[in-house]
């Protein structure tokens, strides 16, 4: 049986946030957030009537308002303008304004079980896009690790290469070496015999 839905509300960035979600865990989970936002306050189930009927439209998805507006609740909403940050700041700064709450609408057995199987729906979807988004975050890094060792593979072939042809010319740079040395030592010879000659020829 799908499980009651209560509206959480809490502020991120920009916006103010709303969802009917069956527990805190699960708005949690909405808002995409594991932070503990109902313990530090930053959360609360709401009981105003209007934003209880337009998320209980939606159950399940996030909605959203400029932060410190009273404008109704959307999936998508416009940037708050710079007066509406200014009372957002405000009410923070002064614990001791609280709004008076509005009075809660009541909503009759049989919408209460639409709106928790909407969820149900809803939360089903978020989990496959969140499946899929992995998937393709792991094809990401699986290519990426496959480019990473094919180049790494790459650069070590030509790094064996390069070893095996400078070895080599080092073996032919002794080679030359030894040569121009015996080539040196047999012509200092034969030039050591010739000068001789030519000194007894020239006596």
């Amino acid at each position: 049986m799908p499980r009651k839905l209560k509206v959480y509300q809490t502020s991120q960035g920009f916006f103010d946030l709303a969802v009917a979600a069956p527990s805190m865990k699960a708005a949690l989970e909405a808002w995409g957030t594991s932070r503990h936002l109902f313990h530090q306050g930053f959360a609360k189930e709401s009981d105003d009537s209007e934003v209880i009927a337009a998320t209980m439209a939606k159950p399940g998805v996030v909605l959203q308002r400029p932060v410190g507006s009273n404008k109704p609740f959307r999936e998508h909403a416009e940037l708050p303008t710079a007066s509406s940050l200014e009372k957002h700041s405000l009410r923070f700064k002064d614990p001791g304004k609280v709004a008076k709450a509005p009075k809660a609408r009541k909503i009759d057995e049989r919408q209460e079980r639409r709106a928790a199987a909407a969820f149900e729906k809803e939360e089903r979807r978020r989990k496959l896009q969140r499946q899929k988004e992995q998937i393709a975050a792991a094809k990401v890094r699986a290519r990426r690790k496959a480019a990473i060792e094919k180049a790494e593979a790459a650069l070590e072939d030509a790094r064996r290469q390069h070893d095996e042809k400078a070895a080599s010319i080092e073996s032919d740079r002794e080679i030359l070496e030894r040569r121009a040395q015996d080539e040196e030592r047999r012509w200092q010879k034969l030039k050591s015999r010739l000068e001789a000659d030519l000194r007894k020829a020239s006596s």
